[in-house]
């Protein structure tokens, strides 16, 4: 049985957190947008080169192997959702050496990426205004760069009207483009290319490796995954519907372009999309057709560019929390925004539009994307097999271990396909981040990644923060059922035995009972309790034991709460002198509701003088007092609250309250009266409000409701 250890909250850290502000078309529009760029607008007459009429078939092929790494990326958000993406999961994982090469090298990879969709947004608007490739580049970085500044809000705001402006025109050019040429007549390879695989085998292979990092900006929307409202669900859903977006333009894109240029045109074009664009829109009066697909590419490159400031700044930014960089990095501005991280960013990527080549160093930072992508699936086994209580992801990888084997596998062989160069570049900046490490974070950083929970031989290494920080992340998850325990302890079914013998089979007739009785459960979900997977037990207290269970059919959280005095006794195997046992039945959802409510059960147990109280209590009013929190629950005669005493005569359904204010109990008389919609309060009347700590102080503020 092992203890559960709630870490407290750190006051300055929490002051870092970034606000939770995108919703699920921010989520969708910053993944689709760091996809599309080079890979549409330039890539196809490179890929055609080398696999001809297949070309189409290699974009589908990618789109499919990139689903491995963004499963075990969706898994990894929904668990740890903070800032760095890769960093973070890396160095929660595997430690922070392995963190700072994921951190370093995923924003290195990610502002060549951007700087190389920035070059080319200003190669097509040079088309139409006589402008400098590189200046406009630069000066589009700083803008994109002060946007980012003002907040996240502002940032996707303009991400959603990019990516609705590109997916919008794409749609219409491949609609158009059907309809003009003929399904049948798209699938007729033309000659002129030569074989369905141009280079044979080997050449769709590579062709596949090329093509496949144009996929990679799919899961950046990990880095800003603190800042995403409900993780669990919109942090899958978005990049799942980003991906079918994706590989559908791309396929189907890249089959109207060979279908509509000839190989000798194709294969020296640098412009792919325009170029087709003539063939099926030029009937469009005012080249009208074309100007629009060079705004889609310009809405491409662009929604690139900003998306990939608005992910790179958040791995500096992350890394500065951990203490691995200065920590200037990790300082946010007025605008909730980490304004030093995305200064640095910005200043690098001018650095680099200025000094290097883009577009070799942008294929070189790919293969290390891929190194990345091998690395996070690995993540995932190590942090499913690290088997730590609070790892509670809300999105689960399907058919594991096999698919992030399959994708940790994948990775390096598509690393192997890019060649010597690619693979030097990547070792050589890992080492490089490696060094760095030991020379500067070393002394500075005493954390070890979840791999050290793998091996219980290599227990005395473990690091229970990783165990803390993952609770902590639970809980916050979970926030918005924070009141849920107040609300389970009130309406928990109670009964004090002081005599007989009860062992396993009872104690399960027993339970079976009250959840028909008094949770409302049907027989079957009432015997289903004790079938199938066995109860999870926790020792609260020596004599005082939690067994608790997620049942699938149940829609709320309930209590039983067994009291065994006098001559009762408890034989179950394991158990002695026991005095009370509990048993939580839980909903499927929110995932981490368990710990929260288990956590909270085992705090109040630790508290002065508890089992003393607890044996003592003889009221049910009094055992809710001991379970409950004393911060969230205040009792009260009606009279003395303000804020009833100005509602006197209403029925608790009519009753305004301040924020998150209710009534659990009522007790008239001398008598428990459970709080019903319409029950009408007197004066004399006592009862118990639960809320949280600020809003209970509102009850003496008639104002607060008015």
């Amino acid at each position: 049985m092992k203890g559960m250890i709630i870490a407290p909250a750190n006051d300055t850290e929490s002051d870092k957190k970034l606000a939770k502000s995108l919703k699920l078309f921010d989520v969708y529009a910053v993944a689709t947008g760091a996809m599309f760029s080079s890979g549409l607008f330039l890539l196809p007459g490179i890929a055609a080169a080398q696999t001809g009429n297949s070309v189409y078939l290699a974009y589908m092929v990618a789109g499919f192997l990139i689903l491995p790494a963004m499963v075990c990326m969706a898994e990894l958000s929904t668990a740890m959702p903070r800032s760095g993406g890769a960093y973070f999961f890396l160095d929660r994982s595997m430690g922070p050496m392995m963190g700072m090469i994921g951190g370093v090298g995923s924003w290195i990879a990610t502002v060549f990426k951007s700087a190389f969709a920035l070059v080319g947004m200003g190669a097509y608007l040079a088309l139409y205004i006589d402008l400098p490739i590189t200046i406009t580049a630069v000066v589009l970085t700083i803008a994109f760069g002060v946007l980012n500044v003002l907040g996240a809000k502002e940032t996707t705001l303009l991400q959603r009207i990019l990516v609705g402006t590109l997916v919008i025109i794409l749609t219409a050019f491949i609609v158009v483009g059907l309809s003009r040429t003929g399904v049948s007549d798209v699938f007729s390879p033309d000659p002129a290319y030569g074989a369905f695989f141009r280079e044979g085998f080997g050449g769709f292979i590579t062709t596949i490796g090329l093509v496949f990092v144009s996929y990679a900006g799919l899961t950046k929307v990990a880095s800003v995954s603190e800042e995403i409202e409900n993780p669990d669900r919109n942090i899958p859903l978005g990049m799942v519907l980003s991906l079918i977006t994706a590989t559908s333009i791309y396929t189907l894109g890249a089959l109207l372009i060979v279908t509509a240029l000839p190989p000798d045109e194709l294969f020296d074009s640098l412009t792919p999309v325009a170029d087709a664009g003539e063939v099926f829109l030029g009937w469009i009066p005012y080249d009208l057709g074309i100007a629009l697909l060079v705004v889609a590419a310009v809405a491409a490159f662009a929604s690139t560019g900003n998306a990939g400031i608005l992910s790179a700044s958040r791995y500096p930014f992350a890394m500065a929390k951990d203490k691995l960089v200065h920590a200037k990095l990790g300082e946010l501005g007025r605008g909730g925004t980490p304004v030093i991280a995305i200064g640095v960013t910005v200043l690098t990527m001018v650095l680099v539009l200025l000094v290097f080549d883009v577009e070799s160093v942008a294929k070189l930072a790919s293969a290390f994307q891929l190194l990345l992508f091998g690395l996070l699936c690995l993540a995932v086994i190590v942090m499913r097999e690290s088997q730590i209580d609070s790892y509670r992801p809300g999105y689960r990888v399907p058919l594991y271990p096999w698919t992030p084997i399959a994708g940790f596998l994948l990775s390096f062989w598509l690393i192997l396909e890019m060649g010597a160069v690619s693979i030097l570049f990547t070792a050589a900046l890992a080492i490089a981040c490696g060094v760095y490490f030991q020379a500067y974070a070393s002394k500075r950083v005493k954390r070890r990644g979840a791999i050290y929970h793998m091996h219980r031989h290599l227990g005395h290494h473990t690091y229970e923060g990783i165990e803390h920080e993952l609770t902590s992340i639970v809980h916050e998850k979970t926030q918005p059922e924070n009141l849920r325990y107040e609300s389970l302890v009130g309406r928990a079914a109670f009964v004090d035995y002081g005599e007989g013998r009860f062992d396993s089979a009872r104690l399960s007739r027993e339970l079976s009972e009250i959840a028909q009785n008094e949770f409302g459960l049907d027989e079957k979900v009432a015997q289903s309790i004790f079938e199938g997977d066995r109860m999870d037990v926790r020792a609260i207290r020596p004599n005082m034991y939690l067994a608790y269970k997620i049942i699938p059919d149940i829609d709320e959280s309930q209590l039983a709460i067994f009291r065994f005095s006098g001559s009762a006794t408890v034989a179950v195997t394991g158990a002695r002198k026991v005095h009370t046992l509990m048993y939580l039945l839980l909903p499927e959802e929110p995932v981490g509701l368990d710990l929260r409510i288990v956590g909270h059960l085992a705090e109040v147990a630790q508290s002065d003088n508890f089992e003393e109280r607890w044996l003592a209590a003889t009221q049910r009013e009094e055992i809710n007092r001991i379970l409950a929190r004393d911060d969230h629950v205040f009792r009260s005669e009606v009279s003395r609250i303000p804020v009833l005493a100005a509602q006197k005569g209403a029925r608790l359904e009519e009753i305004k309250w301040p924020g998150t204010c209710l009534i659990m109990t009522v007790e008239r008389d001398g008598e428990l009266i459970i709080a019903r919609p319409d029950l009408q309060l007197r004066e004399t009347d006592i009862v118990s409000v639960l809320g949280e700590p600020e809003d209970l102080g509102l009850l003496y503020d008639v104002s607060s409701i008015e």
